[in-house]
């Protein structure tokens, strides 16, 4: 089953007992992460961030001075835990969500203290108009699961990258990707992404019938 609407980001509907999907944790490089994006060292703000031209609409092509002049927004990226639940807001774009969880969605509470070793991720997206660009405003570790393009994307496609704070991540348009994961505490980043903010959903709960499960540290 396809995801026909948008999901309720701060209310998911998640199926009780859900089976977990384990994800492999690489540590995120130029090389590792060369079909994905790219890692970012420094200037987050001239960074170029790629915008796709407007896709024709029959066999006339659209105009190459046009279709690709939304430009770019950016805002603050929070990603913050509380208790077992991890909360994301972006300011770009006026979105708030819950990311994931690090115990069953059914048990997870907000008042139980400690550091999480996992997260349980329900959904992810792609952006089919623009790149991406998160960029650490405190040099702490953070998680990102990355998947390549294509629709059929399924759970066992799915790659999480561990950075150690002091470089920020770029992700190509169409890569699958779900915000940004404090390994603990709260975190902020600067987001810069493009302006039209089309985006595709897959909900692993209702289509796969499981959560993926993404580790917060190297093993």
């Amino acid at each position: 089953m396809k995801v026909a609407t948008a999901p309720d980001y701060l209310n998911p509907t998640i199926p009780h007992g859900l089976p977990t999907h384990p994800m492999p944790l690489i540590k995120a490089t130029s090389e590792t992460l060369q079909d994905y994006g790219t890692v970012v060292y420094d200037h987050p703000e001239s960074f170029e961030i790629e915008i796709v031209r407007w896709p024709a609409q029959g066999w006339r092509p659209v105009d190459e001075d046009s279709g690709n002049e939304g430009g770019v927004t950016k805002g603050i990226f929070s990603s913050a835990w509380r208790g077992e639940v991890l909360y994301g807001h972006n300011a770009a774009v006026n979105g708030s969500y819950i990311l994931g969880y690090s115990n069953l969605p059914e048990l997870a509470s907000e008042n139980t203290p400690g550091n999480p070793s996992r997260i349980l991720l329900w959904h992810a997206n792609y952006h089919p108009d623009g790149g991406q660009l998160f960029f650490p405003l405190q040099q702490q570790p953070f998680v990102v699961p990355l998947a390549k393009p294509g629709d059929d994307v399924k759970p066992e496609d799915f790659v999480a990258f561990w950075f150690d704070g002091t470089c920020g991540l770029y992700i190509h348009p169409n890569v699958w990707h779900e915000g940004v994961f404090a390994v603990q505490g709260s975190m902020r980043f600067l987001d810069r992404q493009g302006a039209v903010h089309a985006r595709v959903s897959v909900d692993f709960a209702k289509e796969f019938n499981c959560l993926l499960e993404v580790p917060l540290s190297p093993r």
